[in-house]
């Protein structure tokens, strides 16, 4: 979610969080960006009132953050939701889905990084922080997209 947040934000997006569970490297990253991260969650954590919500998919019925945007009939967006097929552009996107059960990060990182390598430039999205890149994202105008 901290790479999404990232993402969003270089989109132009306000964004803040919160987890009960924020280390380095994300931590790291997000604090570099100025990405304000609420330990725990609370309803209060969404005042003032966003515009839209999204929820992890570990985040389950219950959650107090969730239940409040539930009740303040706030926009949801679950984090399997978050690519949009268009580019920044407004081009066509092309989003390969190359992922396994396991190595996530790994497989989308090598996609991005043969993409890259091939000068295709694309985007990318990853759940830890990629060596190649130093970052966990990346947004591009291009139509490629690895995630």
């Amino acid at each position: 979610m901290g790479s999404l947040a990232g993402m969003l934000q270089a989109r132009g997006h306000r964004v803040t969080g919160s987890d009960v569970n924020v280390y380095p490297p994300m931590s790291t990253m997000l604090e570099s960006l100025g990405i304000a991260v609420r330990q725990g969650y609370s309803a209060e954590n969404l005042s003032p009132t966003p515009d839209c919500v999204v929820v992890g998919n570990a985040i389950p019925r219950g959650n107090p953050e969730v239940e409040e945007a539930l009740n303040k009939k706030l926009l949801i967006i679950g984090r399997n939701l978050k690519s949009s097929k268009k580019s920044s552009s407004g081009g066509r996107r092309f989003s390969g889905d190359f992922r396994p059960p396991t190595a996530k990060t790994t497989t989308t990182s090598i996609a991005a990084w043969v993409m890259t390598v091939g000068g295709l430039d694309p985007g990318f999205l990853v759940g830890g922080v990629v060596q190649n890149f130093g970052s966990s994202f990346k947004v591009t105008n291009s139509p490629y997209f690895s995630d």
